[in-house]
């Protein structure tokens, strides 16, 4: 297995970071690292915004649910999917922009997410440590509002980094029969795959804390499923201009 394959397959996330400022050359490389993944018909459409207030700070880690460690990384990132830029260039161009369309917020939260993991396999390849904080969706608009997005851009998530005072276990992935289809998606999922597999992420968390939880991640999922999942956010959306149609 080559190294690439190894580190990727390594990825944890941090919740403890050490003193240890990133210097600001290596931010900017994981910065373009992010920009070196690929992105639809070239459009590029993610921005990145640098919080380093300290009230800020404690602001969006009260979103994020109490999250401290957004308060302690090193940095902290805040990745949107961003069509305002080019709703711009279009009006520059003298072309009246077709803003709205549920495919534009598709292309620009994927492009998104492959600019983050671009970064993050940068910044663990240099030693660092990350955790994506999805938790800023609890309260979009007030994101929004705390930087100053406007009309056509969404806050998606944000990335702590920093060098890690930690070193968590990797946390179990599915078995690959469970995720690899063969000529047509197939529905069934074997128990005993499924029931090896729970036992692996009840035992996971068990280690991690202390005996304080147990739990299969088929009953994990039965929870995430059976209850609603920010509901909020499709208004946000719409607020902000996007999957309008």
């Amino acid at each position: 297995m080559n190294p690439t394959i190894e580190l990727l397959k390594k990825h944890r996330s941090i919740r403890k970071f050490t003193e240890e400022p990133v210097s600001e050359s290596t931010l900017q490389h994981l910065i373009e690292a992010g920009q070196a993944a690929a992105t639809s018909s070239f459009v590029q459409s993610v921005s990145v915004i640098r919080i380093t207030n300290t009230e800020t700070r404690t602001q969006l880690a009260t979103v994020a649910g109490g999250q401290q460690y957004v308060e302690t990384c090193a940095e902290f990132l805040v990745i949107c999917a961003d069509m305002k830029r080019n709703e711009q260039l279009s009006i520059k161009q003298g072309s009246t922009p077709k803003t709205g369309f549920t495919e534009h917020f598709l292309i620009a939260a994927i492009d998104a997410g492959l600019f983050a993991q671009n970064l993050v396999t940068a910044a663990e390849s240099s030693g660092l440590g990350v955790c994506y904080i999805g938790a800023l969706r609890n309260d979009p608009q007030t994101v929004t509002e705390l930087l100053k997005l406007p009309d056509l851009v969404c806050p998606l998530f944000g990335l702590c980094i920093g060098y890690p005072a930690q070193d968590p276990e990797v946390k179990p992935r599915m078995p690959l029969s469970m995720i690899l289809h063969q000529e047509h998606y197939d529905a069934e999922i074997n128990d005993h795959t499924l029931n090896d597999y729970d036992s692996i992420v009840r035992h996971y968390y068990a280690t991690r804390t202390g005996g304080k939880k147990s739990q299969a991640w088929s009953e994990q999922m039965a929870t995430f499923f059976g209850k609603e999942s920010r509901p909020h956010m499709l208004e946000y959306l719409h607020h902000q201009g996007f999957a309008k149609k």
